[in-house]
């Protein structure tokens, strides 16, 4: 029997994984992906949930798309690897974090995000997947990546879930602004 996990702000990391134009041009679910994506990092800026990002071969792909850029550290990480873990430090910059739990949003599902996700499971860290904050150009390699990683060990679940999940009661001080926020996405 696997031990269930529930996610915390306070042990929480999101992680972006390559949101760069010229890949998203090819990703049917784009505006979708960038909406939530840009959701899950706005809660987790309220909640202060610090967040990371990488990006694949930059100078081939280009920078990240403005949108998401714009809520995260300034110079991300480039690499040429697959995985994140690929990207210098980053590993080891993360677990210095001391947040086991990692929330991974990006593209594509099945390449970068899927190795990534292996990659964090192998160092014992837990991976939270909001399946409406992954792409991939053709939904059969989104899907059977997202079964093999749930079968790996990483958690299925959706952007508002996280959202909620990390505020655990109504009664949280920022519960107002993530409603907000919550409405905000659904009407835009």
């Amino acid at each position: 029997m696997s031990t269930v996990k529930r996610l915390r702000a306070e042990t929480s990391v999101v992680v972006v994984i390559d949101i760069q134009d010229k890949l998203l041009a090819k990703i049917p679910s784009a505006p979708a992906l960038l909406r939530n994506t840009g959701f899950v990092l706005d809660v987790a800026a309220l909640l202060e949930v610090p967040a990371r990002a990488t990006e694949q071969y930059p100078k081939g792909l280009g920078p990240t798309a403005p949108e998401i850029a714009l809520r995260l550290p300034a110079n991300l990480p480039a690499k040429t690897a697959f995985s994140c873990c690929g990207a210098g430090t980053f590993l080891e910059e993360l677990e210095m974090l001391r947040r086991p739990d990692v929330v991974l949003v990006g593209m594509e599902t099945h390449v970068c995000v899927a190795q990534t996700a292996l990659d964090l499971l192998r160092a014992g860290l837990h991976v939270f997947l909001p399946v409406d904050a992954l792409g991939a150009r053709y939904d059969l390699d989104h899907s059977t990546a997202l079964r093999r990683l749930e079968q790996a060990g990483a958690v299925p679940t959706t952007v508002a879930a996280v959202a909620f999940e990390w505020l655990t009661d109504a009664t949280h001080p920022q519960f107002k602004a993530v409603s907000e926020l919550v409405k905000r996405r659904v009407e835009g």
